[in-house]
């Protein structure tokens, strides 16, 4: 197709495509790399999207998704032809390991959760689906965390606070972002009461077929009955329960 002839909307969209698909934020020039347009155009699209709110500045200066781009992934994950696999697979994780079992997305303020299945105990903690908790001392925001490089890792750092919630919330930097390196090998976070007192947590990350993140799988439960060793150990229901929401996701 001729490029003058291309519909500003169809460049738009292939802008976002671009971004969903980096595994970093890009500069206008990085993303202009695969569009060819002119310096004044591509320049012109981009502030049109970012003042839009489908993208967002990083620390770095460059660009990433916004919050109504992180919208439209949830609107992803909540459509109805996804809804009823998506929740059948929690029901199954939420069964196997007797806890709580709830999915994340990011979002600007931190993670998001757009479904859960509660445990049957009498005892349990519950968040509501559309509550929103930190990205430092939650499982699934050290997940989210640990998908980003080591540079986006700092960038976020340097724009949330790393506010104190118990007396295990880490808010050290250089001992969050070893924390999150190692989130990064092993395939799995834990919250150790980092978040709440009595409150244990796994996450394991969902991605999407492009292998970039897409949301945090997670299993929580009073300290009473959840210990960090088997909230560790659960970790192998979530990695089985994200592969089937990432195949679900696929078709």
């Amino acid at each position: 197709m001729v490029e003058s002839r291309v519909p500003t909307s169809m460049r738009m969209l292939r802008i976002m495509e671009i971004l969903a698909t980096a595994d970093r934020p890009l500069s206008v020039l990085e993303i202009n790399a695969g569009l060819g347009l002119p310096k004044q155009t591509i320049h012109r699209l981009c502030s049109r999207l970012t003042a839009a709110g489908y993208l967002a500045r990083a620390g770095s200066g460059k660009l990433e998704a916004g919050h109504l781009f992180h919208r439209m992934a949830r609107g992803v994950m909540m459509a109805r032809h996804f809804n009823i696999i998506r929740r059948q697979l929690l029901i199954d994780a939420a069964g196997r390991t007797g806890e709580t079992i709830n999915l994340a997305v990011p979002d600007a303020a931190g993670m998001i959760y757009i479904d859960r299945v509660e445990s049957d105990w009498p005892l349990r903690i519950q968040f509501a689906v559309g509550a929103t908790v930190p990205f430092h001392c939650t499982a699934g925001g050290k997940c989210y965390f640990a998908s980003l490089s080591v540079p986006e890792r700092r960038c976020l750092l340097e724009r949330i606070e790393l506010r104190r919630l118990t007396a295990n919330t880490i808010c050290d930097k250089d001992r969050l972002l070893d924390e999150i390196a190692q989130v990064a090998d092993q395939g799995y976070a834990l919250d150790n009461e980092e978040f709440l007192d009595g409150m244990v947590a796994a996450a394991v990350p969902v991605c999407g077929t492009d292998e970039n993140f897409f949301a945090a799988l997670a299993v929580h439960g009073p300290t009473q009955r959840l210990t960090p060793d088997a909230a560790v150990a659960a970790r192998h229901t979530l990695l089985e329960c994200a592969a089937k929401l990432r195949h679900s996701i696929a078709h």
